[in-house]
């Protein structure tokens, strides 16, 4: 039993339910199981991701085909630029019959909550978030109403239509655990979600859960016994402070980042049945972490230098561990 009272289970068992997870949600997407690994392991990891891709390549399919898999309530809000903030929290409403004002609860009460091109509605909607994200809960009229576990944010953006949108601020981009890319599909991947649709007969997709919310909270409880050794603790420290002094950045990643990384990598340890990080796993979610919690020169921009390219660097630059050694905060005197 973990000290929040949710039994956890071993590492080998939650590798096992996330394989099956993966494999569900894989047989609807086709094509992307590296990008669906990544956003298996921001869940895991108790946090949001934010899917940042061209239209058309399946960021809604993907939120929708994971609250399924994962046996979750599932919500889907569309930002629009007359969004309220009380479309996404709530509000009071008078109720005739008490005499009295009821809160009716908006959508984000839910387990999973697919926000919708989050960037085109205004900051003063999209700050409406930044208290359930990162507080789980959200206030209404001065009273605070608590967020039922587990509850994710999955959040699409299109990265070309910059008509009519509003980018999301540094302050809410840092609650993102991730940001996820899929990319266009190989001619035989497209050819095989055509086939796929064909053979389906129908349009819409169901998947069976393969786990269900107590399940998942399980094998979230569970990252807390993957040890991170202390080099790796240090190598995490580094990779973010070296985004910091880049010549081509002009604010690196905050502590938060750190922490990410450290979440993100524990997920893919875990995911991979071990009990313990190696350099590898920060190595593999080192991008999706990181790069969107930099913010890059003026002139950088005008030579078309993409913040993915400055964490590559990083990383090319900062030694990797290699120790085996028992983490100080395991160590028994």
């Amino acid at each position: 039993m973990t000290q929040t009272g949710v039994q956890a289970l071993p590492p080998h068992e939650v590798g096992r339910l996330a394989e099956a997870v993966l494999d569900a949600v894989n047989s609807v997407l086709v094509g992307k199981r590296e990008a669906l690994e990544l956003v298996l392991a921001g869940i895991l990891a108790g946090g949001h991701v934010l899917l940042e891709d061209l239209p058309g390549l399946g960021k809604t399919l993907t939120a929708r085909s994971f609250a399924q898999a994962l046996g979750l309530d599932f919500r889907r809000l569309q930002f629009t630029p007359d969004l309220l903030p009380a479309d996404v929290t709530g509000s009071f409403l008078y109720d005739q019959r008490k005499g009295d004002f009821a809160f009716r609860a908006g959508p984000v009460f839910t387990n999973m909550l697919l926000a919708d091109e989050i960037n085109r509605t205004p900051p003063k909607t999209q700050s409406a978030l930044l208290e359930a994200m990162q507080e789980k809960q959200v206030s209404v009229e001065g009273v605070t109403y608590r967020l039922d576990p587990p509850f994710h944010v999955l959040a699409t953006a299109n990265p070309i239509e910059y008509e009519g949108t509003y980018p999301l601020p540094e302050a809410q981009l840092d609650r993102f655990l991730l940001r996820v890319s899929f990319g266009y599909p190989t001619a035989e991947e497209e050819w095989e979600v055509m086939r796929r649709r064909m053979s389906r007969r129908q349009e819409e997709t169901q998947l069976a859960p393969v786990v269900d919310a107590r399940t998942l909270q399980i094998m979230q409880a569970a990252l807390e016994s993957v040890a991170v050794e202390d080099s790796i603790g240090r190598y995490i420290v580094s990779l973010a402070a070296a985004t910091r002094e880049h010549s081509a950045v002009l604010v690196g990643s905050s502590p938060r980042g750190s922490l990410a990384l450290l979440l993100l990598a524990r997920a893919r340890a875990a995911m991979a049945g071990r009990d313990y990080v190696v350099p590898e796993d920060v190595k593999d979610v080192a991008v999706p972490a990181l790069a969107h919690r930099i913010t890059l020169r003026p002139e950088m921009w005008l030579r078309q230098v993409n913040p993915a390219f400055v964490v590559q660097e990083v990383l090319s630059a900062v030694p990797a561990p290699a120790s085996g050694a028992l983490p100080t905060y395991a160590r028994h005197d």
